[in-house]
C-alpha cells in the first residue's frame, strides 16, 4: 500500500478523517483548560490541488471538490468548522491535518507535528510558520511519539496516520497506539487505516481492541465496487477513535448523512459511511 499524502489530498478519506479531527478538537475546546494535539505523520500540511501529484490521481475532484458548495448556518458544527478551514486556504489548495488543527487551536493550546521526510518536514515548517504554539519535529513518528506522552496539559488528541507503505505498517501502528495509550490513557486517539480487504481491516481492528483497553468507535467509509479501471485506487478506509468524546458518534452521523450522497460514485451509488463494531 502506498498512501503518500500529496497524491490523495482532499479525497474521500481525507474529508471524513479531517471532519472527525475537527469534531474532536471542537469537543476539547468546550473546556477552558488547554490541550495538546499531536500529528505523528504530518507530511507537508498544505497541498496544491492543481499540482502534478494531485492531478495524477484526480481524487480531490470527487472528494473535497464536491463539498465546495456546502454552506449555511444549518450545517453540523464540525462540518462547518472543517469547511471553513478549507475555504481559508483559497481556491485550489487543501490543508492537511496539522494545518486544520492549527487553525482550530486557541491561544492556550498547542500542536506538535512530526514528519520523517526532510523535504516534507521543510514544507511543514513553512506551512505552519504563521501559527503560534506549534512545534515541528523532524523525525520518525513511531519513535518520537512515546517521548511526547503524556503531554503537560494532560488533555489532547493524537492523530496516527501512517502511509502504510511498509509490509509491517499495520503491526507497527497497533504497537504505537498500544504503547501511547499506556503512557496517556485519557487521550483521544484517531487511527486512520486503508481498507483493501475487509478481513484484514477487521483483524487489524480486533488486534487494537485486544491491545488497548478503552472505549472505541470505528467509522468506515466505502465508495462501493470500483470500475475496472479504478481497481488499484483506494475505495474504502476506516478510522478508529479511542476514547471518543461524548456525543461524537451523533455529531459524525449528522455530518456524514450529508456527505454520503456527495462522496458516492453517483446519485444511485452513494458512499456508505457508518460506525461499525471495532
Amino acid at each position: 500500500m502506498n498512501y503518500r499524502h500529496a497524491f490523495h489530498a482532499g479525497n474521500f478519506a481525507d474529508v471524513v478523517k479531517h471532519l472527525a479531527l475537527s469534531a474532536v478538537i471542537l469537543h476539547l475546546r468546550r473546556k477552558e483548560k488547554a490541550f495538546c494535539a499531536i500529528d505523528t505523520h504530518a507530511a507537508a500540511a498544505l497541498y496544491d490541488l492543481e499540482g502534478a501529484q494531485a492531478l495524477r490521481t484526480g481524487e480531490a475532484k470527487t472528494g473535497i471538490g464536491r463539498l465546495r458548495g456546502l454552506s449555511g448556518t444549518d450545517l453540523p458544527e464540525a462540518l462547518a468548522a472543517y469547511l471553513d478551514c478549507v475555504r481559508q486556504e483559497g481556491e485550489g489548495r487543501y490543508p492537511g491535518s496539522p494545518r486544520i488543527a492549527a487553525r482550530l487551536l486557541r491561544p492556550q493550546d498547542r500542536l506538535v507535528a512530526i514528519e520523517k521526510l526532510p523535504e516534507d518536514a521543510a514544507a511543514l515548517r513553512s506551512a505552519l510558520s504563521e501559527f503560534r504554539n506549534v512545534r515541528v519535529v523532524e523525525g520518525d513518528g513511531y519513535e518520537r511519539l512515546p517521548g511526547l506522552l503524556p503531554p503537560a496539559e494532560r488533555r489532547g488528541v493524537i492523530l496516527i496516520d501512517p502511509p502504510y507503505e511498509a509490509d509491517d505498517e499495520f503491526e507497527r501502528a497497533v504497537e504505537l497506539l498500544a504503547g501511547a495509550h499506556r503512557r496517556f490513557a485519557t487521550g483521544i486517539y484517531l487511527l486512520w487505516f486503508p481498507i483493501k480487504f475487509k478481513g484484514t481491516a477487521d483483524a487489524f481492528c480486533g488486534e487494537v481492541r485486544t491491545r488497548v483497553p478503552a472505549s472505541m468507535s470505528r467509522l468506515d467509509i466505502d465508495l462501493g465496487r470500483p470500475a475496472e479501471s479504478e481497481k488499484e485506487r483506494l475505495s474504502a478506509a476506516g478510522l478508529l477513535v479511542v476514547n471518543p468524546p461524548f456525543g461524537f458518534e451523533d455529531e459524525m452521523n449528522a455530518a456524514t448523512a450529508i456527505l454520503s450522497a456527495l462522496l458516492g460514485r453517483s446519485a444511485e451509488q452513494p458512499a456508505t459511511i457508518k460506525f461499525a463494531a471495532a
